[in-house]
């Protein structure tokens, strides 16, 4: 996703091995398990990056999960991935204000992502879909067009909003920055990106903001798991049919590499990078596995 393809040639390659990769593991007090997939798919460069991270703050285990679609380059997803959620659980608020604290850590992140840019020539930029697992609350918190989904009840449900310039009121904020949008392939800013909110995008910035949208679920017995993925599974695979996959099978990882080989096999013409997140403290269930990353 990301630059129109006539300005996208970057200097930036993959990362060093593009083969696709999982794994996985289990918190430490078995509430839940969690599992990742990622490929370069049939690009021949990989700007997807993720991060699947158990966390103590206040004596409280935090999950921490995200997804981080790169454009431009790899630059800007491998800091947001190195920096975001260690910014997050630094913040003074984390516990008490959580969304706050979520909010201000991408701004953050993205105000210093920009000053490390001073001296690069050509733009990066990234998307994020995160999710931040403390005690009963999930927060889900996103900017670009990577998306989150949850089962809950047996139902796919959206937790996060694509963030796509001919949205109206995304059209609309950029419009009343100064900014414009136009067709390009697809609907673009400027002409050039096809997202409206992402890290980085330095020449694009007073138009392509970093403030994510936050969505709270509460963890109970009919939330079952959650779906991370870039836009390389859901270009291709729907919300419903991704639930769907995933519902048969306990061990997220090889849930999230289902998700992977059904994408690429449908198609995907984009990197593509799942996380499948299953919540076990109120479904009677356990799990072993191995923390990795």
């Amino acid at each position: 996703m990301g630059y129109f393809n006539t300005v996208t040639s970057s200097a930036n390659g993959a990362r060093v091995d593009d083969s696709p990769v999982s794994g996985g593991g289990l918190s430490q007090n078995g509430k839940f398990s969690y599992g990742y997939a990622s490929s370069p798919g049939k690009r021949s460069s990989m700007e997807d990056f993720y991060e699947t991270r158990i966390d103590g703050v206040d004596g409280e285990i935090i999950g921490l999960f995200g997804v981080f679609d790169g454009h431009g380059g790899v630059r800007a997803a491998e800091y947001v991935k190195q920096n975001l959620f260690s910014n997050l659980i630094r913040h003074p608020k984390f516990i008490s204000d959580t969304k706050s604290a979520i909010v201000d850590a991408y701004n953050h992140t993205d105000s210093e992502f920009l000053k490390s840019e001073v001296s690069q020539n050509r733009d990066a930029g990234s998307t994020a879909s995160t999710a931040i697992l403390v005690g009963d609350r999930l927060l889900v918190a996103n900017v670009g067009d990577s998306r989150a989904v949850v089962c809950r009840g047996g139902n796919a449900i959206a937790v996060s909003r694509d963030h796509k310039p001919d949205q109206s009121d995304e059209r609309q904020r950029i419009e009343e920055a100064g900014g414009f949008v136009m067709w390009a392939g697809t609907w673009r800013v400027g002409g050039v990106l096809a997202v409206s909110r992402a890290f980085g995008d330095r020449l694009l910035k007073q138009y392509v903001v970093a403030d994510p949208e936050i969505q709270e679920e509460v963890v109970d017995s009919s939330l079952e798991f959650l779906i991370l993925a870039s836009d390389g599974l859901w270009d291709v695979v729907s919300n419903e049919e991704a639930v769907a996959m995933v519902k048969p099978i306990e061990d997220p990882e090889a849930a999230a590499r289902r998700l992977m080989e059904e994408a690429f096999q449908r198609g995907s013409a984009d990197n593509i990078t799942c996380v499948v997140v299953r919540f076990l403290a109120w479904q009677g269930g356990g799990g072993s596995g191995s923390s990795s990353q």
